[in-house]
């Protein structure tokens, strides 16, 4: 948290200071019941309507219900928001919001020494304490001297500001993450407009629940603006010159991912279907598409990972934009249908939101540790091409890369988002009609090939000369009656064939469908031609991004790649690798890339790997980082 300047005080607030910063992190924290998500998903939509840069870290446990007042239990919400560019949602916060015993104790190791922290002194009771191994208060002990403690009884207050409602003790308490909110609200003057409709619509048929909850929110602010122990607040100015001009919205990864779908079924004029099964963390864009019907958008909710990926590749032989989605262990699932797609050379959106594995692992952490499944994981010779969105507004323009990916050359496509990625958020400028690709398809209309004795006939199997992309004929259509299914095809005719011959054919001309795919070369950032490259891929890019500028700003060289396109890789990623002494990998597993990249090219790539569940943080890599350019 830079302090910039000090400003005269606010007008009401006659005797309190005003700090201007650049940035802040901020924490919310409670038992998962306390809306810590959607308070700060109340504080990020304040904050991006404001104009502040933002991201955004939501933590939640996998459990539906947690025990509450256990660590197990604890939620939290980061959010950085700063007046300048940023990438990350930061690694230390600068402020925590802890609602009891266990949120404090989870969190306060990530809090640097002067950090604020703004405790819930109604929740600290003996049996609370207890309960996550607090033997004596840490509020009174001495063990918190080295922060800014504000203690207040959020709850008494909340439940003080909701007497002259009808409700009960146990639901006036449940407003105190309202009276929170208003509270931070005050301290870095966010804009309330915003939150009040938004309560007021959320609880449109418990119009009492509504008011009661404005009234906490209100109280809050009140709070802050009046009591003695906040005699601070802070500015972070609008990040005027950090966005392009346009209109803009917050957006998470998996909204963006939905909106990105939907683009691309208009770009290329089909129908959207989406088979999937409800999976931690992709089935926010099942509830999302659900909701896009006027689009000729259809979603459809299997019985299991099977039937939804069945169902979409049934869409796709049909002549629908088809996806479907899941994570990890989904995708092993899936893994036959898949190849069932490389035979029939369909279109088909595989979207992988990676969390922790293997098995059921870690359900709502994140994880890169999908990326060998998706190359490898089927049987047979079984290519796929392999896209990875960067941040969460890039999810739009990857989804609309797969898509084009999958209709130009009839291939299943993978779709690798993380955890991090469909749950964290920026801002987003709202792209123009026109900046859309053209994705436009040609359907097959007739006969394409003519037989020896001068018949018309149509062949499935006969490809396009550049894309080797097979044509794609919509059932039903009169003369275009051909065979599909996953034992092998003949060559042109598309008739089953046991020839040994014809399938080593078959399987060498659909990795070379794949190789041939074009993509755009990779670009290096490397203003002073640095001996060390530091090469990533998907959700890395933010951290990587902010070590690299925390290393040139020290004055150090260091050149940075990010990889979109997994497979094909870019045709002069072996060229920019050779350039340099050293290339560094982060990967958020055990070094996957970092083995791809060693077989391909060669090269004596050094992996840097984390597998924590967490995003990297941005000082941890500059660390490594900087002792891979000296040498260590």
């Amino acid at each position: 948290m830079s302090v910039e300047t000090t400003a005269p005080a606010v007008a009401g607030a006659a005797d309190k200071e005003v700090r201007r910063l650049d940035r802040v992190i901020i924490r919310f924290a409670g038992d998962s019941g306390d809306g810590m998500q959607l308070t700060g998903d109340r504080f990020t939509s304040e904050t991006a309507s404001f104009g502040n840069d933002l991201s955004t870290l939501p933590n939640f446990p996998a459990e539906i219900r947690a025990p509450a007042g256990t660590l197990p239990g604890v939620s939290s919400f980061q959010l950085h928001f700063a007046d300048h560019d940023i990438l990350t949602p930061g690694d230390a916060p600068n402020v925590l919001v802890a609602m009891n015993p266990a949120a404090l104790k989870a969190n306060i190791g990530d809090l640097p020494r002067g950090a604020e922290v703004i405790v819930n002194t109604d929740e600290f009771t003996k049996r609370a304490m207890q309960k996550v191994g607090y033997a004596t208060s840490p509020l009174e002990d001495g063990s918190l001297d080295g922060y800014h403690l504000h203690p207040v009884p959020l709850t008494t207050l909340t439940v003080e500001a909701l007497k002259e409602f009808d409700l009960t003790r146990k639901e006036a308490e449940r407003s105190k993450n309202m009276f929170a909110l208003g509270l931070l609200s005050w301290m870095y003057h966010r804009p309330t407009e915003g939150t009040e409709t938004f309560l007021r619509s959320k609880f449109a048929k418990k119009p009492d629940i509504a008011a009661a909850n404005i009234a906490a929110f209100r109280a809050g602010w009140n709070f802050g603006e009046t009591t003695e122990d906040f005699a601070v607040s802070y500015e972070v100015a609008p990040a005027a010159t950090a966005f392009p001009p346009g209109v803009y919205r917050n957006i998470s990864g998996n909204l963006a991912l939905s909106y990105g779908l939907v683009a691309a079924s208009r770009q290329a004029d089909l129908p959207l279907f989406l088979g999937s099964y409800p999976i931690t963390p992709a089935s926010d864009i099942l509830h999302e598409l659900s909701k896009h019907k006027n689009f000729g958008v259809r979603t459809f909710q299997a019985e299991d990972e099977i039937a939804g990926i069945g169902a979409a590749l049934g869409a796709a032989f049909g002549g629908s934009l088809a996806v479907t989605t899941t994570s990890g262990p989904g995708v092993a699932l899936k893994s036959e249908t898949i190849g069932l797609a490389v035979s029939l050379e369909l279109p088909l959106l595989v979207v992988d939101i990676q969390r922790g594995g293997p098995s059921t692992g870690l359900p709502t952490k994140t994880e890169q540790a999908d990326l060998l499944q998706a190359m490898y994981g089927r049987n047979g010779e079984a290519p796929v091409p392999v896209v990875a969105p960067r941040t969460p507004a890039d999810c739009f323009d990857a989804a609309l890369e797969a898509a084009r990916i999958a209709l130009a050359y009839r291939t299943p496509v993978f779709l690798l988002s993380d955890g991090y990625l469909a749950n964290g958020s920026e801002p987003w400028r709202v792209p123009e009609v026109d900046e859309l690709p053209d994705l436009t398809v040609r359907f097959a209309q007739g006969p394409n090939h003519t037989t020896e004795d001068g018949t018309e006939v149509f062949w499935p199997y006969k490809r396009d000369p550049h894309t080797l992309a097979r044509p794609w004929a919509i059932p039903g259509t009169p003369g275009l009656e051909h065979r599909i299914g996953g034992i092998e095809k003949q060559d042109g005719t598309g008739n089953i064939s046991y020839d040994p011959a014809n399938h080593d054919f078959m399987v060498r001309t659909r990795q070379a469908k794949v190789d041939n795919i074009t993509v755009p070369d990779l670009q290096a950032d490397d203003p002073d031609g640095a001996r060390t490259l530091v090469l990533g891929w998907g959700s890395t890019y933010g951290p990587i991004t902010a070590a690299v500028r925390r290393i040139r700003a020290q004055g150090g060289h260091i050149a940075q790649a990010h990889l979109r396109h997994l497979n094909p890789f870019p045709p002069n990623l072996g060229e920019v690798l050779t350039r340099y002494e050293r290339v560094v990998i982060p990967e958020m597993n055990l070094g996957q890339l970092a083995t791809l990249i060693r077989a391909e090219y060669l090269i004596d790539a050094l992996s840097y790997t984390q597998v924590n569940g967490m995003p990297f943080k941005a000082e941890q890599l500059a660390t490594a980082l900087e002792e891979a350019i000296d040498g260590h």
